[in-house]
């Protein structure tokens, strides 16, 4: 499956369009229905982490979202370019089935996964 990217305005009302975003893709990959609310529920913390980054340091910066499918893992990376911030990690390590944190001065990259049966028809 090709990659989706999303950005969208620092606004907590687009943190709701990119967990439906997400969600969609997620099924439309494979990710069991037991796991959508988990990759949900995901996506929508590490946005919601990201808008505040943006929010308070660099409010005309758009969030950034990619979603793929590849080796039969979903994959979701949200990247802000705030001021890296701690809060909401812990949460998100517990939805995710694997979790890769990028903290930089120029931001984070959080990169979720959970296991997909590939692209359905």
């Amino acid at each position: 499956m090709p990659t989706v990217e999303v950005s969208f305005t620092a606004l907590p009302a687009h943190v709701r369009t990119a967990r439906l975003v997400a969600t969609a893709v997620a099924r439309r990959s494979g990710v069991a229905e037991a796991l959508l609310d988990e990759v949900r529920l995901a996506v929508g913390e590490a946005c919601s982490r990201a808008v505040e980054a943006h929010r308070q340091h660099c409010p005309a910066e758009p969030v950034r979202i990619a979603l793929t499918d590849q080796a039969g893992r979903f994959e979701v990376e949200v990247t802000d370019t705030g001021r890296p911030q701690g809060f909401g990690l812990a949460v998100i390590a517990e939805l995710a089935d694997d979790v890769q944190i990028s903290e930089t001065s120029a931001g984070t990259s959080i990169k979720m996964s959970w296991p997909s049966v590939g692209l359905r028809p």
